[in-house]
C-alpha cells in the first residue's frame, strides 16, 4: 500500500507542477504581449510626435518665407518711392540749372531781349 500511496502522491506531485508550469507560461505569455503592446503604443506616439513636429517645423518655415517675401515686396515699393522722389528732385535740379544758364547767356524766358 505504501507503494501505492507513494505512486499516488506521486501522480499528484506531476499534475501539481504540470498545472503550475501551464500557469506560469500563461503569465509569461501574457506579460510579453503585454510589453508588445506597451512597445507599440510607444512607437506609435514617437511616431505622431515626429509627425506633428515636423508638420510645426513646416508651419514655421512657411510662415517665415511668406512674411520674408511680404518684407521684400515692402522695401521694394518704398525703394521705388524713393527713388522716383529722388529722380524727380534731380530733374528738377538741372531745369533750374538749365534755366539759370539761360538767363545768364540772356537766353531765359525772362530776358527782355528774347521777347520781340
Amino acid at each position: 500500500m505504501a507503494s501505492q500511496d507513494l505512486s499516488h502522491h506521486a501522480g499528484e506531485t506531476k499534475a501539481t507542477a504540470q498545472v503550475k508550469k501551464d500557469e506560469m507560461v500563461d503569465s509569461a505569455s501574457q506579460t510579453a504581449q503585454s510589453a508588445k503592446d506597451s512597445a507599440s503604443q510607444t512607437a506609435q506616439s514617437a511616431k505622431d510626435s515626429t509627425s506633428n513636429a515636423a508638420q510645426s517645423a513646416k508651419d514655421s518655415t512657411s510662415n517665415a518665407a511668406q512674411s520674408a517675401k511680404e518684407s521684400s515686396l515692402e522695401a521694394k515699393d518704398q525703394a521705388g518711392g524713393f527713388l522716383q522722389q529722388t529722380g524727380e528732385q534731380v530733374k528738377s535740379m538741372a531745369q533750374g540749372a538749365a534755366d539759370a544758364v539761360k538767363n545768364t547767356l540772356g537766353m531765359g524766358e525772362n530776358n527782355p531781349t528774347s521777347k520781340q
